[in-house]
């Protein structure tokens, strides 16, 4: 290109300080307008930074250089970034693994193996706290009687919960359709099976998603590629492994009943401003769980995070 010009684009990969960005995005299975490998502008790169300056799902403005490369000269502010504490001699530094998430998508199976709901509670607090809207996946409905049986209790509290099977292909399509035109970042224990239901609903890309995986899980805090991948429909995947180490670093213990939809309605009408809903008297989240309005495990899953045991 003989001249610059100034373009807006989405990071849909990064590695080792080259971030490559896609122009004029497709949200709607749109066709896209090519890719350009850039840096950042030194500029942004000023001052001490306290967490990852761009990253995957930033929207961002580039100049296009004459040799074809490209240059980050701003990156817009995010709407909600998932954010792990990475820490380093120098203080905590804040790595970004997914910006501007739409939704999480949290796949667990319902047998082999057996579903760890209190690992899903400590994945939807992250959630709420960073208000990502969760999606539960509860997948290999084949393999139990009745799967609502396990996950039936978090469509009572209001979350959304997709039941699939790859092997019958039950809500399979309907997986499609939740995440099209979306930046959608996926978790969920080894084994549930995020990989087959991504190779389901679009030949290949489970497998390309686990390669990256794989990857991260082994870089840990190193560099390493963290990649958005389209979906034929419009929209994008990250997986983003590691929901289980983002430990609630910045979260006082006082605040995490606002983080359970079932409690923080009752938190009000408690006794005492500062109830741990433990032992006092005059509690309304210990009344409704005698009353049978708030599921045994969800308060169990409550406590334990409420006292750092999870």
């Amino acid at each position: 290109m003989a001249n610059e010009q100034s373009l807006q684009g989405l990071i849909i990969k990064a590695q080792s300080g080259f971030f490559t960005v896609e122009m004029s995005p497709r949200r709607h299975g749109d066709a896209s307008q090519g890719f350009i490998v850039c840096q950042l502008r030194g500029k942004l790169k000023q001052g001490r930074a306290i967490g990852d300056i761009a990253s995957i799902g930033d929207r961002v403005q580039v100049t296009v250089l004459a040799d074809g490369s490209g240059v980050i000269e701003e990156v817009e502010k995010r709407k909600s970034a998932i954010v792990r504490l990475d820490p380093r001699p120098q203080g905590d530094y804040q790595q970004v693994l997914l910006a501007n998430p739409d939704q999480a998508v949290f796949v667990f199976a319902c047998a082999h193996p057996s579903p760890r709901l209190r690992m899903l509670d400590r994945f939807l607090v992250i959630a709420e706290k960073q208000n990502i809207p969760p999606v539960i996946i509860a997948n290999k409905i084949d393999l139990v009687e009745d799967a609502k049986k396990i996950f039936g209790l978090y469509e009572t509290i209001n979350y959304r919960v997709l039941y699939t099977s790859t092997k019958t292909g039950a809500g399979i399509e309907e997986l499609k359709s939740i995440l099209a035109g979306k930046i959608s970042a996926f978790a969920g224990p080894s084994g549930a099976g995020k990989s087959s239901l991504l190779n389901a609903m679009q030949p290949g890309l489970g497998l390309a998603v686990n390669e990256i995986s794989k990857a991260m899980d082994k870089g840990k805090h190193t560099t390493v590629t963290r990649q958005l991948f389209p979906l034929e429909g419009g929209g994008y995947v990250a997986d983003t492994p590691g929901w289980k180490s983002l430990a609630l670093w910045d979260t006082e213990p006082e605040e995490i009943d606002g983080y359970f939809p079932e409690l923080r309605e009752l938190v009000q009408h408690c006794q005492f401003n500062d109830c741990t809903h433990t032992h006092e008297p005059g509690c309304a989240v210990r009344r409704a769980l005698e009353e049978g309005k708030i599921h045994p495990e969800r308060y169990e899953s409550y406590l334990r995070l409420r006292l750092g045991k999870d």
